[in-house]
């Protein structure tokens, strides 16, 4: 259906994805409506690592972190974190998880991620050669530190990634002081991805995109959406706390928020959250020329304009339950513990990362609303992703042909 020519879209969510979602759109020539009850992008582009990390194909459903996961979440000085109270909510996510916890899954994973993790970067510089992207992105890869207590985790992920064919340097303990002296040798070896890069400002880069999807005729429409419904064969609503809207197609890209839609849609999609914390030392990002992610810590430094941001911890708690001080003290003492000069931080955050049991995204029509698009499940790679999702979503509304195999991030894995 090459001349197919869709009328409207309605686009659910203006985080990253919902914006580069939108801006491909309407460059196709398509009309389209950003919902969101917040700013673009104020959300988890806000406080986000600002990682472009199309190297990260391995993720927690794998056999050796499985093993470690009592033993982190009975050490209060862990990267894991349970929120108790939330254990009867999250238990059919955690047993879908344990049955996603082996090789074969891992692997199934790691090649579907790198199947669009290896074209994320092309994708976000088409997009960043129509911005000023002055200050906001820097390439002088992305250094991970390990010390010599699990090197059979280490090792698996190099050989993941080395049969995959990317791109990696391994470096000694020497070798990583010689491109950051002014860290703390707490740690033994490390590998760094020099293909990739980082945000001087994750905020400040979706606030340019979502500048040119207006200036290409995009609508942004501040509102918080209640319902959304297929009404007719080509026909959906978006329904606010004010109005209805009438599209031909929609899309849900509202991150960890997504399962209240598509619980109304009658699709049980596994999705819930791992919270994510940050703080910024102000002044203090000359300290490190490029992000350092400490591996058995489950944390990592990226300097930024705000200052150097440090961040991490996985917590599951979902969406309701307040920060953790215990998560940021955890975090600080991380960062200190590699930089020990660093000084008071400020501004304590928490996100939301959307993730589904087997670590791959929803990206594709809904199993039983076929005008209705899902865009939301990129956990810890939702920035990575941001472009080469926009890419994918709005040639699925567009009825393009692809070469990706596109069907394992279809929902109808989980029904």
């Amino acid at each position: 259906m090459d001349n197919y020519k869709c009328k409207s879209v309605g686009i659910v969510g203006a985080g990253i994805q919902g914006v580069c979602i939108g801006l491909q759109l309407v460059k196709k020539g398509i009309s389209v409506s950003l919902f969101d009850k917040n700013e673009p992008g104020s959300m988890t582009s806000y406080g986000n690592a600002g990682h472009f990390s199309p190297y990260a194909v391995l993720q927690l459903n794998r056999p050796d972190i499985l093993y470690d996961v009592p033993k982190m979440l009975l050490s209060s000085y862990g990267p894991l974190a349970l929120k108790w109270n939330y254990i009867p909510k999250m238990f059919p996510w955690i047993i879908q998880y344990l049955k996603s916890c082996n090789k074969k899954s891992m692997l199934h994973t790691a090649k579907y991620m790198h199947q669009i993790l290896n074209l994320s970067m092309d994708a976000y510089q088409e997009v960043f050669q129509e911005i000023d992207m002055t200050n906001l992105v820097e390439k002088k890869g992305i250094i991970y530190i390990w010390t010599d207590q699990n090197l059979k985790s280490r090792n698996l992920e190099i050989k993941v990634r080395e049969d995959l064919g990317i791109k990696q340097k391994l470096l000694s303990r020497d070798d990583i002081l010689d491109l950051e002296p002014n860290l703390n040798p707490v740690f033994h070896g490390g590998v760094l991805y020099e293909d990739a890069m980082h945000a001087r400002d994750p905020y400040g880069i979706t606030k340019k995109i979502f500048e040119l999807f207006i200036k290409y005729g995009g609508k942004f429409i501040k509102s918080n959406v209640q319902s959304i419904k297929q009404i007719a064969d080509n026909k959906t609503s978006i329904t606010t706390e004010e109005k209805k809207y009438e599209f031909e197609k929609s899309v849900i890209a509202c991150g960890a928020f997504s399962k209240k839609l598509t619980d109304q849609l009658n699709e049980k999609i596994p999705l819930d959250t791992e919270r994510g914390y940050h703080v910024h030392f102000k002044n203090m990002d000359h300290l490190i020329k490029r992000p350092v992610i400490f591996l058995d810590r489950g944390f990592g430094m990226t300097p930024m304009n705000q200052g150097l941001r440090a961040v991490g911890t996985v917590e599951l708690g979902g969406l309701t339950n307040p920060l953790s001080k215990k998560r940021v003290e955890y975090i600080v003492r991380c960062a200190k513990e590699l930089l020990p000069q660093l000084s008071k931080p400020q501004d304590e955050w928490m996100g939301f990362r959307p993730t589904l049991p087997d670590f791959l995204p929803v990206l594709g029509p809904s199993s039983k609303n076929k005008n209705i698009i899902y865009a939301f499940g990129h956990h810890h790679l939702g920035w990575t992703l941001g472009a080469i999702t926009g890419k994918i979503i709005s040639g699925i509304i567009a009825e393009e042909k692809t070469n990706l195999d596109l069907s394992p991030y279809s929902s109808k894995r989980f029904n």
